[in-house]
């Protein structure tokens, strides 16, 4: 049975029409990226899957029941946020101490000492066991994101949602976060829904792309697939010529970084 099937939804805001009846299905354990320009619907759709925001029409099943009109709380689906959406006067311990305890999903659950154990636990798996005890502000950008992706996989959700987490970060930081990203995700076989705007990260990172336009899906397949076998000149112009010009920077900078070491 497949994790997630979408059917049809569309959305408008106003007389925008963000989203044009939409289909794909997500399987069990898979890392889908959806790739697309700013405006072309994809943080619409996330917000649509994760249940802050409704669709005119369509249906979502999550292992085959309807889960459409069910309150965000009860979807069990974690969202890491673009921002981390971290509290600032909290440490990242207590940051993932209190959503075990206050969350809709592990409520009751956890005593104090309980929580404190699974958070300090969650925190040694993105390696900030010797930054628990810093607040947001004293941390680094990669650092604040490994503290919100330890907080949603503490609560052991289902689906698990990224809204361009790693955007504002710097390239050796990204490229790091990648890595654990995926190898957290095959540690614990979460399906994982990934929204990015950059071609390089989605093709590699994911088991699936998504490709999207003004709305429209123009391409689901896997990353070999959509290079060899584009579904149109838009896949081409904006997939397959980007990767390609993404990939030569990140040589040329892997390359500038090895000489730079060699000074």
């Amino acid at each position: 049975m497949e994790k997630l099937e979408v059917k049809h939804l569309s959305k408008a805001f106003d007389k925008l029409q963000v989203l044009h009846d939409v289909s794909f299905t997500v399987h069990t354990g898979e890392f889908l990226s959806v790739l697309g320009s700013s405006g072309c619907g994809k943080t619409s759709l996330l917000r649509i899957l994760i249940g802050l925001e409704s669709p005119e029409c369509g249906t979502i099943l999550k292992d085959g029941k309807n889960i459409t009109a069910l309150a965000p709380e009860k979807r069990n689906m974690g969202f890491v946020f673009q921002n981390y959406a971290l509290f600032e006067n909290m440490s990242a311990l207590k940051n993932v101490e209190y959503a075990l305890r206050k969350s809709s999903a592990t409520k009751g659950l956890y005593t104090k000492g309980n929580a404190n154990r699974k958070a300090k636990e969650m925190l040694d798996l993105v390696g900030l066991s010797d930054h628990q005890d810093k607040k947001p502000c004293e941390l680094s950008g990669g650092q604040q994101q490994r503290v919100a992706i330890a907080r949603t996989l503490a609560l052991n959700p289902d689906v698990i949602l990224l809204d361009e987490p790693m955007s504002a970060l710097d390239v050796d930081t990204r490229l790091t976060l990648r890595s654990e990203l995926k190898d957290l995700q095959r540690k614990f076989g979460t399906t994982m829904i990934y929204i990015t705007h950059d071609q390089e990260e989605a093709f590699s990172l994911s088991d699936r792309i998504m490709v999207m336009k003004e709305g429209c899906i123009h391409q689901i397949d896997t990353p070999d697939h959509i290079i060899d076998h584009p579904a149109d000149e838009f896949v081409v112009n904006f997939v397959i010529n980007n990767i390609n010009i993404k990939i030569d920077s990140l040589v040329r900078f892997a390359r500038h970084k090895t000489e730079g070491m060699r000074l």
